[in-house]
């Protein structure tokens, strides 16, 4: 009988058996930028302490007018060898070192500026690690995606140490003044993630406020952890933005959670609010068997796309009506909403498509939780909601104005439609 070994053949040489894919794509562009990037960064040192003590190695010291610097500020004595990782990739750099002079007549170690004290990667690099975190890559999967560039320098921990740098950016954006956005209206919703909270699988809300400024353009202004979507919760966080010095806004969009509208009633009552038509539709789906739902969809959207607010209230009265004698917890659902479904009517048409839903919400939601599905459960309630923010504060998603921004200026009209059926 014959056995199958793996055992390899001693006759192979080892370096050959060792090589992986790509190991042998030697790319002489990519090695001489990496030498030319440590022979740059070593003069860039060099030329930095040069500066410091006013004369080049081995030269003496010279002032403006050839007159020569009484003493000398500090004196050379020799050099160690540093590691750093750029998006050049790692290299060993040689840093020189030098004693300074002080006023007390004693010395100190001289410091770059340029290559801080236990620096091992560059900005750019810690940059780099970050966006590929925010593309939706978790710590593990970073590390093996730019394992080929930083040459395997970069850990699970480096990728979440990285990512702690970003947090007192985080911190300085939750503590900024509000006093000069021209937010004109606010777009307030939330969402449900997972997160570790004691070593458990825990669901919790993140309430997201967006601001619209007078010349249309969407801006992130918070973003809370909270438990739920209670009314308190929500005072929180408009409590926040009104302490951090926001104006009272001029039009308010809302899912229609019962928590958020006691909040707003509690602060800014009186500001026109219109509730998100997209919310309501899914809530009227609740109220009925799901052989109906292809027919309150016609109806509905009938309803709510009619061109003229005219149109609307026809169309509202028809549908209460009908439904009332078809499935009545349909009707009765609608009616709940009140006048609040049909704020948009009282703004100019250009707008309607804009205000009618918390889409600009829901549309960040969406992109938030496809670049986290790779982290069933993320790490903890703040990291969520930072999380959330740095995908705008990088870049990776983009806001742009609402539609219908031409006419901000015009204020919504006094008439809200007849709601008698």
């Amino acid at each position: 009988m014959t056995s199958i070994t793996t055992k390899p053949d001693s006759s192979q040489p080892a370096a050959e058996m060792a090589v992986d894919l790509f190991d042998n794509w030697f790319d002489p562009i990519e090695t001489e930028v990496r030498a030319r990037a440590r022979e740059f960064i070593e003069e860039l040192i060099r030329g930095e302490l040069d500066a410091v003590l006013a004369r080049p190695r081995y030269g003496r010291s010279q002032m403006a007018g050839s007159e020569e610097r009484a003493g000398v500020a500090g004196h050379r004595h020799g050099s160690r060898t540093r590691s750093l990782t750029g998006t050049f990739g790692p290299i060993e750099i040689a840093v020189p070192r030098a004693r300074l002079n002080t006023a007390e007549g004693k010395t100190a170690e001289w410091k770059s500026k340029a290559l801080r004290a236990y620096q091992r990667r560059t900005l750019a690099a810690d940059a780099l690690i970050a966006s590929t975190y925010l593309a939706g890559t978790n710590t593990r999967r970073v590390r093996r995606a730019l394992a080929a560039l930083f040459g395997g320098a970069v850990g699970k921990d480096t990728v979440s140490r990285t990512w702690r740098k970003v947090k007192s950016d985080w911190d300085a954006w939750n503590t900024r003044s509000l006093a000069e956005e021209p937010i004109v209206r606010l777009i307030l919703d939330g969402t449900v993630v997972r997160v570790r909270l004691d070593r458990k699988a825990t669901s919790i809300s993140l309430l997201v406020v967006l601001g619209v400024r007078a010349d249309g353009q969407k801006v992130l202004l918070a973003i809370k952890s909270m438990g739920g979507e209670s009314a308190e919760a929500w005072r929180t966080v408009l409590d926040d933005l009104i302490k951090r010095g926001l104006r009272r806004p001029e039009f308010l969009i809302v899912d229609g959670a019962a928590g958020l509208d006691k909040a707003i009633a509690a602060v800014w009552d009186g500001v026109p609010v219109q509730r998100c038509t997209v919310h309501k539709h899914r809530n009227l789906f609740a109220h009925a068997p799901e052989r109906l739902h292809g027919e309150i969809t016609a109806d509905y959207n009938d309803m709510i796309y009619a061109t003229t607010s005219e149109e609307i209230e026809v169309r509202r009265k028809a549908f209460i009506r009908k439904w009332r004698l078809k499935h009545r917890a349909v009707a009765d659902s609608l009616e709940e909403a009140g006048d609040r479904l049909f704020t948009f009517a009282r703004l100019p048409p250009s707008q309607w498509r804009s205000v009618r839903t918390t889409n600009a919400i829901e549309r960040l939601h969406e992109e938030f939780k496809r670049r986290i599905k790779t982290q069933t459960v993320l790490p903890s309630a703040d990291t969520a909601a930072m999380l959330f923010w740095a995908l705008l504060a990088s870049g990776q998603i983009n806001m742009r104005k609402v539609d219908g921004w031409q006419t901000l200026a015009t204020k919504p009209i006094d008439q809200p439609i007849d709601l008698a059926a």
